[in-house]
């Protein structure tokens, strides 16, 4: 069992940036990739970025590459979203969640992973 736990969201202008963090406590974080999906009120769940467990592989949704840099830091079992040239439409709450293993089919499905957070909402205004 791992617990998550997201922090970091709040009111910003377009333009500006925010950090997202997940603290994990539990089972090992090292043996997990972890992801970030958000979502946005009356739309589904959408996959933003993930981190394998090595840390050097990632993914990114189209929508955010190039601003969005996502990174992990084993040690302090945490793994950070850090959010940059922010839109209106990246408005959402933001969810953290974990699989075990390293994630490379379907990881954009929020069923392929294991464990979620309770999300922190990010609104971005124009």
């Amino acid at each position: 069992q791992v617990q998550l736990v997201e922090s970091g969201g709040g009111l910003v202008q377009a333009g500006g940036s925010l950090r997202l963090s997940c603290a994990a406590s539990g089972r090992t974080f090292s043996r997990y990739t972890m992801g970030w999906f958000r979502q946005a009120p009356g739309k589904e769940r959408e996959f933003v970025s993930l981190i394998r467990r090595s840390g050097p592989s990632t993914n990114y949704a189209g929508s955010v590459k190039g601003r969005f840099i996502i990174s992990r830091d084993n040690a302090k079992n945490t793994v950070y979203l850090q959010m940059n040239s922010l839109k209106p439409e990246d408005t959402g709450v933001y969810y953290c969640a974990a699989a075990e293993g390293d994630v490379y089919s379907d990881y954009v499905s929020p069923g392929r992973y294991h464990y979620w957070g309770q999300g922190t909402q990010v609104t971005v205004s124009s």
